[in-house]
């Protein structure tokens, strides 16, 4: 069986995917509403990675939801049917009940495809209340900010 989403890398968090023929329209290319898929099954992989289980299971366990109260994109090339490419997420602004979530979509040779932001909010699990952010749920986004902080500073010095 092959794989058309797999992690290939944790800091910074990187998935490759490759592009299927289903994701495309008639005219051969990946369809606009197909890359709203792509960033949420990112994050997804991205929960699992910083809960170390599946991410349902961890918000049910810890009582909270993180619907999207916001998504965008800002597009710079169309993909077709077999191209790969990567979607790398970092962790933007953390506030008291939302976060955002950077997706930067590129080529295999580096070209950006797109960019998106995904912004959650917390809610409470099965009462789709507003809830501040869970302890678990900051820390860990915290502390991949922080890794990624040191990752960034560690390209500007080989700079």
């Amino acid at each position: 069986m092959v794989s058309t989403e797999h992690v290939i890398g944790t800091q910074p968090f990187t998935i490759r995917r490759t592009v299927k023929w289903g994701d495309c329209d008639p005219a051969g290319v990946v369809y606009t509403v197909v890359f709203g898929e792509y960033v949420i099954s990112a994050a997804e992989l991205f929960y699992r990675h910083l809960f170390g289980e599946g991410p349902q299971h961890a918000k049910d366990r810890h009582g909270f939801g993180t619907p999207t109260r916001g998504l965008t994109f800002d597009f710079q090339r169309s993909l077709r049917p077999d191209e790969q490419f990567d979607v790398e997420v970092t962790v933007g602004e953390i506030r008291s009940r939302t976060y955002t979530l950077v997706m930067h979509g590129r080529t295999l040779a580096g070209e950006t495809v797109f960019v998106a932001r995904l912004t959650p909010i917390c809610v409470a699990r099965g009462e789709r209340r507003a809830i501040d952010m869970p302890l678990v749920l900051r820390e860990a986004l915290q502390a991949y900010q922080a890794g990624q902080a040191l990752d960034q500073e560690h390209h500007t010095k080989q700079s």
